[in-house]
């Protein structure tokens, strides 16, 4: 820290940022499904001892069942969706499937924009309008210059 010579810092290749962020994220996803089900377990244990233990709530039923049934199906229906968002879909629809859609998308809007471009030659003549000034990817100098 205080020293005259200068330490050289250690540089991570993009490769090895991007694999350790993804881990990252993966650990942070797969702690918040942990947290989600001690939760759930602990939640479901109140209820059922609620219901039964303190006979809170003894008089709602519906379809001859207690209150904190409906309770812990809907919760294990919800606990359910963040099990397989994490552990299912994350492998299906992962890193290399996000690349894949991005590529897709981008060289559909290039198809677009090309497909624009080639409209807009056509429909515009040449002989009232430079070339150059129509096509959207040159940009006249003289234009820029006056403007500064």
């Amino acid at each position: 820290m205080f020293s005259r010579s200068k330490s050289k810092e250690s540089t991570i290749d993009l490769e090895q940022k991007e694999l350790f962020e993804h881990a990252q994220a993966r650990i942070k996803e797969k702690k918040g499904l942990y947290r989600h089900f001690i939760v759930f377990l602990v939640s479901c244990i109140f209820m059922i001892v609620l219901n039964l233990g303190l006979n809170f709530g003894k008089e709602y039923k519906f379809l001859e069942l207690d209150w904190f049934v409906f309770g812990v199906l809907g919760w294990s229906f919800f606990f359910l969706i963040h099990f397989f968002r994490v552990v299912l879909f994350s492998k299906f629809m992962g890193k290399e499937w996000k690349a894949k859609q991005l590529e897709r998308l981008v060289a559909k809007q290039k198809a677009k924009i090309a497909k624009m471009e080639q409209k807009l030659n056509l429909e515009i003549p040449k002989d009232i309008v430079s070339e150059k000034s129509i096509l959207l990817d040159n940009t006249d100098l003289n234009d820029t210059e006056k403007l500064q």
